[in-house]
């Protein structure tokens, strides 16, 4: 019995001394996120919708040059308009007819067709390009204000927690005073303030997501607080303190990679909204200025002309769909990376 069960045990490795089986190579911390990550449809779909986006907004304009982003569609018709002008001279009337040319754009709310893929809007821009140009400020504008929001919380929030105290209370007050700022009325104010300073219209937007990442750092500040107070009592930070590791080293180095897969959800997450945080201060001719275009810009336009509302879906429906593209895409990137950096999640 003993012989047949030795028979049946697997082959020891010559160089290990252990079973076969026991040799199994086992799976990374990080491929296994990959894994459940790519394993969800929606976060596949959500990838792609933002890669796509991306390839549309920054390839797109090198590969579709016919057009220009603040090129305007002058090609029209010639228009003769005749004026007649009476008046009376010793008795004798004499009347004055004087011929004017005016050049029309004919191509204004255009129609889509070869020329202009998605039509034109009503100053003869066309649609498909600056819906190009406008993902651009959309997503660069989110992607800047998301990553200094982040920087700021973790320093802010990485110090409140480790030091405690009155290093604590003093930050949490200055958070809770931010969160109290009233935003819309506040960015009017700084709105008006640019308009008399004179600045380039394209670069407004930047300085307002600015003041939106000032205002907008406690949330990540208060996460990442309190993740470093359930974290800093664990046993890996008992024996830093024994090998005296200095307080920066602590923090940034053994407390905050801790936080980082709650922080990276958070990021992804955030972009979405940011992106809609845009959306509104161009609709609200709060950021991008004419004749530079913003997804939200290229909607404000139905806020004044009903006509364009009901009868020229091509002028802002795309813009739209741009934004719920993103939005979407970021929120199933968001879900999938939550469920992928879920510990207790083994499938």
């Amino acid at each position: 019995m003993e012989e047949q069960l030795k028979n049946n045990a697997p082959e020891a490795n010559e160089d290990t001394d252990t079973p076969l089986d026991q040799n199994v190579r086992l799976m990374s911390p990080t491929r296994m996120v990959v894994r459940r990550f790519f394993r969800s449809k929606l976060s596949i779909v959500g990838l792609v919708m933002i890669v796509g986006l991306f390839l549309f907004s920054f390839v797109g304009p090198l590969i579709y040059t016919q057009w220009g982003e603040i090129e305007l569609d002058e090609s029209g018709k010639t228009e003769y308009a005749t004026a007649e002008t009476t008046y009376t001279v010793n008795g004798v009337e004499y009347t004055l007819h004087q011929t004017t040319e005016k050049s029309l754009k004919d191509n204004f709310l255009a129609p889509p067709s070869a020329e202009h893929i998605l039509g034109t809007d009503n100053e003869g821009y066309d649609i498909f390009v600056r819906l190009m140009y406008g993902g651009r400020i959309s997503l660069i504008v989110s992607f800047i204000a998301v990553f200094l929001i982040t920087i700021l919380g973790v320093f802010m929030g990485g110090i409140a927690g480790f030091f405690g105290g009155v290093v604590d209370n003093i930050i949490m007050r200055v958070c809770d005073v931010l969160i109290c700022l009233p935003g819309i009325p506040i960015l009017l104010i700084i709105s008006t303030i640019l308009d008399a300073s004179g600045i380039d219209a394209k670069y407004r937007i930047y300085l307002l997501m600015i003041y939106l990442t000032f205002i907008s750092w406690p949330g990540t500040a208060r996460l990442v607080r309190g993740q470093i107070l359930s974290l800093r009592e664990q046993e890996y930070m008992v024996a830093a303190e024994a090998m005296g590791y200095s307080a920066p080293r602590k923090i940034f180095k053994h407390l905050v990679p801790n936080v980082m897969p709650q922080l990276i959800v958070q990021m992804s997450l955030s972009l979405g909204s940011m992106i809609l945080y845009e959306a509104t201060l161009s609709y609200l001719n709060l950021g991008v200025k004419a004749p530079y275009a913003a997804w939200g810009t290229m909607i404000n336009i139905i806020s004044t002309n009903q006509d364009i509302l009901q009868n020229h879906l091509n002028v802002w429906v795309p813009a739209g769909i741009c934004i719920v593209i993103a939005v979407l895409g970021f929120n199933f990137v968001g879900d999938g990376l939550r469920d992928a950096l879920d510990p207790k999640a083994r499938r």
